[in-house]
C-alpha cells in the first residue's frame, strides 16, 4: 500500500525470514560463524536458542544460503513429530527414502546413505527447527543418529534450533547423554538500541530506500522501549508506522506515530469522537447536578415575581417536573434518580401557590384593614 508513496522495492520490515535482509548484530554472527565452523570441523552436535522473534529462523535460512555443494541438507520444520516419522522425514528430506518400515530399516537406509556421502567427501547436515517441540524419546533418537560415525568423524552434524526452553530441557536427566554431546551452544540476545538503529537503517537500504524516510530519535527510543531490541517486534512497530506515515502523508516518523502503530498493534484504536459523545468524567456529575437546580430556581423565581402568571408557572411548572428525568438520562446516560430522593417541602410549596394565586395577600389586607 505504501510502497509507491515511500519509493520501495518491496516491504522492508516483512516478517518472511529473507536473508537478505539478515543484520549482523554480535550475537548473530557469532552463531553463524560458530555453526559454519562447527560443519567445516564436523563437531556433530550444536544448539541455537533464542527468545521468540529474535532470528533464529533467519539465522537458518542464512545457513542454508551459505553452504557449498558439497554439503547435503535435511532441514525438519515439524518437530511434533513420532520417531519413525522423524526418520522417515529426514530421508526424504536427504533424497533417499527408505524401503522398510521398521525403525532399524530406517536407521540402516540412512547409515548407508551416509557411508555414500563419506566416499565422495561430502557432508551431511541434519537441522530441526522449533525444536523446544521435540518430546524426550525423539530427543534420543536424535542422540542415537549421532552414533553414526566412523572411527576419526561423525558422518551427520546435527543443529537444534529452538527457544529458550530448549536449553533447560537438554539440561534434564533424562537427555544428560545427549548435553553432553553438544559441542557449540549459543544464545541468540536482542538487539542493542544502537544495533536496532542501524538494522532500521539497512532493512530500509536493502528496500530501495533513498534516505528519506527517517525516525526521529524519540521515535527510534519508542520503538527500543515497546520492542526490547527483539527483530520480529521492531519490525510490527515499523510497518505498521511506514503505513501511519502513508495516512498522513510525511516521510518523517514520529514519536506520535509510533504510539499510534502500537495501538493499532494491540487493537486500540478508537476513533475520535464528538465532545457530546465522549464519555463525561464522574467527578463533575455533583456541579452538573448543582447547575441544574439553580437553573430550575432561577426560573421558577422569575415566574413567582409576576403574579399574573398563575397559569404558566402550572405549565411551566409541569413542563420542568416531567422533563427533568428525560433530560437527566439523555446529559447521564443513566436514569434520573427516584422521586424519593428529590423531596419538596410540601407546607412551602402549598404556601408558594397562595402567594402566586393572591389568597394571602387578600387575607392579609383584611386583617391590615381590621
Amino acid at each position: 500500500m505504501y510502497l509507491d508513496f515511500y519509493g520501495l522495492r518491496e516491504k522492508p520490515f516483512s516478517l518472511t525470514p529473507d536473508p537478505q535482509f539478515l543484520y549482523l548484530s554480535e550475537s548473530h554472527r557469532t552463531a553463524i560463524e560458530s555453526l559454519l565452523y562447527g560443519i567445516q570441523q564436523k563437531e556433530g552436535f550444536m544448539v541455537v536458542t533464542g527468545d521468540i522473534g529474535t532470528g533464529k529462523t533467519t539465522i537458518c535460512r542464512t545457513i542454508l544460503g551459505r553452504l557449498n555443494k558439497q554439503v547435503r541438507t535435511a532441514v525438519i520444520f515439524n518437530s511434533l513429530l513420532s520417531e519413525g516419522k522423524l526418520l522417515e522425514s529426514i530421508l526424504r528430506d536427504f533424497g533417499y527414502p527408505s524401503k522398510g518400515r521398521t525403525k532399524h530399516d530406517q536407521i540402516n537406509a540412512l547409515n548407508e546413505f551416509l557411508l555414500q556421502l563419506l566416499s565422495r567427501g561430502e557432508k551431511a547436515v541434519l537441522i530441526i527447527d522449533e525444536a523446544q517441540n521435540l518430546s524426550i524419546p525423539v530427543l534420543e533418537q536424535i542422540r542415537m543418529l549421532s552414533n553414526l560415525e566412523t572411527e576419526k568423524e561423525k558422518m551427520l552434524q546435527i543443529i537444534l534450533f529452538g527457544q529458550l526452553e530448549l536449553d533447560q530441557k537438554l539440561r534434564s536427566p533424562k537427555l544428560k547423554q545427549l548435553n553432553q554431546r553438544i559441542s557449540i551452544r549459543h544464545c541468540l540476545m536482542p538487539l542493542t538500541q544502537r544495533e536496532m538503529e542501524s538494522y532500521i537503517s539497512q532493512r530500509l537500504m536493502v528496500a530501495g530506500s533513498q534516505g528519506s524516510i527517517t525516525f526521529s530519535k524519540s521515535a527510534l527510543q519508542e520503538i527500543y522501549k515497546l520492542s526490547k531490541g527483539t527483530p520480529r517486534l521492531i519490525n510490527l512497530l515499523c510497518d505498521r508506522a511506514l503505513l501511519g506515515g502513508f495516512v498522513e502523508q510525511t516521510f518523517h516518523i514520529d514519536k506520535a506515530i509510533i504510539h499510534k502503530a502500537k495501538n493499532s498493534l494491540q487493537g486500540e484504536e478508537r476513533p475520535s469522537l464528538p465532545i457530546y459523545f465522549r464519555p463525561q468524567p464522574q467527578k463533575f456529575i455533583p456541579l452538573r447536578i448543582a447547575l441544574w437546580s439553580l437553573f430550575i430556581f432561577l426560573m421558577m423565581s422569575l415566574i413567582i415575581l409576576d403574579r399574573n402568571y398563575f397559569s404558566l408557572l402550572q405549565n411551566a411548572k409541569h413542563f420542568i417536573w416531567n422533563g427533568i428525568p428525560k433530560t437527566y438520562t439523555q446529559i447521564f446516560g443513566t436514569p434520573s434518580p427516584s422521586a424519593s430522593t428529590i423531596q419538596i417541602h410540601e407546607g412551602r410549596a402549598q404556601r408558594m401557590m397562595n402567594i402566586i394565586s393572591g389568597k394571602d395577600l387578600e387575607k392579609e389586607s383584611q386583617e391590615s384593614s381590621k
